[in-house]
């Protein structure tokens, strides 16, 4: 009797897990369909069978994320925050180096985002950057976890790490600069970020001193400079015989058997890739467990179900995102690009922008670890807001570097500029979070719909796509740099103000007390 009360208790809890997911999914996904069918409805009009596959890859994405998105809390959290305690406990650091570097490299192999990202790069073969990106993140997530050991000010190491970004740039051909920028974007994505962020928080758990919670944030940070670099390291060794883009075709649908063989001849694809994507993390873990035994029995059978829902959510998510999603995107961006006022697609991109991420998942998570922290003196609704602003403005931009050709150079070094100088004015932790933020910013959505179209949109107007539409995820990560940078300084502010103002007020409750009264006293 007691174990089928557990087993219902324990279908329950999943029930209203599921529940959870599929509310924070369908509300990432439901105003990219209300914006995409307004538009087709009136002055983007699409072909039935394309439309047809997106609807169908919406199901797909929504099913896949919200099971992805348990299997990561299932299984990748508690792996993260054990391996984290675990190694700074051993206080062996050549040990730590080591594990951290494997889970940076391996986790990032998995990342969604970035399999999306590496299969729309031309002339690159996906495992050649999805490896060479691996690495990256590896190495900074080293330098992440020396950083928290060590107690370096995060704001200095910004601030070098990304002067030799910059000065890098300049020596790499302009066809991989808005690639390894938006490579930094997408790869702190949905599998990476709660993993990394759990592994900081069982790293930070050891440690009794004050700074600890602010070294906490910080990890995704360093991690997503990694990608940037090596990406343009790649540049410089590897040597394509052609950059041109290859645009792909877009499917031609007659009736609902030809739609449903296009998606069925994706599942075999990916199901193969997800495969050989999470081994590497199966296989790490079950060496840890043997080594450290450190889960029982209970929480090993929780991980593996984690697992089951982690492939199967990412099978169908990619399918879905590369059969349906993608191809809608670009025929829209081309459609919209191609009427006589093309400039309307800067407003258009702005509306998308300032729904996507009011819509994406881990920035319910952000705006309220924001308003947790600074006690509700800035509320989750004001860091909403401003965070949608800015990427409205973004998109804007991206928009108009599409319509126009002008290089990123002139939007990432300002955009950066301003962010590492507020990096010296806001507390520390606002700067942490920040630039944590960036990849929460540009999750999901961002790869595999507003770069397609983008994509769609440089197509139509006959501009270079890997210079001119490449680049859109890296404009989408680099506000909240600014945004929450600017949150934290007027929280700083409202802090000292209301200090100014309890002090006035004690002293001039102070200056009512009677002259007998204070002797007294």
């Amino acid at each position: 009797m007691k174990g089928r009360e557990d087993v219902n208790y324990r279908f329950t809890k999943l029930k209203e897990k599921l529940q959870e997911k599929l509310v924070e999914t369908l509300k990432a996904v439901l105003p990219i369909l209300a914006i995409v069918l307004i538009l087709c409805f009136s002055i983007a009009p699409l072909e039935p069978g394309i439309l047809l596959a997106f609807l169908l890859g919406a199901v797909l994405l929504v099913v896949g994320m919200m099971l992805f998105t348990l299997g990561v809390e299932l299984a990748m959290t508690p792996i993260g925050e054990s391996v984290g305690t675990c190694m700074t406990q051993t206080k062996k650091l050549w040990l730590m180096v080591l594990l951290t570097f494997i889970l940076g490299f391996i986790v990032t192999i998995s990342e969604p985002d970035l399999q999306v990202l590496a299969g729309q790069v031309p002339s690159i073969p996906n495992m050649v950057l999805v490896l060479s990106v691996a690495f990256g993140v590896g190495i900074f997530l080293v330098a992440a976890l020396l950083r928290m050991l060590f107690n370096i000010r995060l704001a200095h190491m910004l601030l070098v790490l990304y002067i030799v970004v910059f000065a890098l740039a300049f020596f790499v051909p302009g066809d991989f600069i808005a690639v390894a920028f938006d490579a930094g974007g997408v790869t702190t994505g949905p599998m990476t970020v709660p993993f990394i962020m759990a592994l900081g928080v069982g790293i930070s758990a050891i440690r009794s001193d004050e700074r600890a919670e602010d070294d906490s944030f910080g990890l995704v940070a360093l991690s997503s400079i990694g990608p940037i670099l090596s990406v343009l390291v790649l540049s410089l060794v590897y040597h394509p015989q052609s950059a041109e883009y290859v645009q792909g075709e877009i499917p031609q649908i007659g009736d609902s058997v030809e739609l449903w063989l296009i998606f069925a001849e994706g599942f075999p694809e990916y199901m193969k890739e997800i495969a050989v994507s999470l081994l590497p993390i199966i296989v790490f873990f079950v060496v840890f467990q043997i080594i450290f035994r450190r889960m029982k029995k209970k929480t090993l059978i929780k991980i593996a179900v984690g697992m089951v829902y982690t492939y199967a959510g990412l099978v169908l998510f990619l399918t879905g995102v590369n059969v349906g999603f993608m191809p809608a995107g670009n025929y829209l961006g081309q459609v919209i690009a191609d009427n006589p006022y093309k400039w309307v697609i800067v407003p258009i991109g702005m509306i998308i922008g300032y729904f996507i991420v009011r819509a994406e998942p881990a920035v319910f998570v952000l705006t309220r670890q924001v308003e947790d922290i600074t006690s509700g003196n800035i509320s989750s609704g004001a860091m909403s807001m401003s965070l949608s602003i800015g990427v409205a403005v973004s998109l804007g931009l991206a928009m108009i570097r599409v319509l126009t050709g002008i290089s990123i150079f002139w939007f990432i070094i300002p955009g950066y500029a301003v962010a590492l100088i507020l990096s010296f004015f806001v507390p520390k932790i606002f700067t942490a979070i920040a630039f944590d933020s960036g990849g929460v910013a540009s999750g999901p959505m961002t790869a595999t719909f507003l770069l397609p179209f983008a994509i769609g949109a440089c197509v139509s107007v006959g501009g270079n796509i890997v210079r001119d539409a490449f680049g859109v995820v890296a404009m989408v990560a680099m506000t909240p740099l600014i945004t929450i940078q600017i949150l934290g300084l007027v929280y700083e502010i409202k802090s000292r103000h209301l200090e100014k103002m309890e002090a006035q007020k004690a002293a001039a409750a102070f200056e009512q007390i009677p002259d007998d009264q204070i002797i007294e006293l």
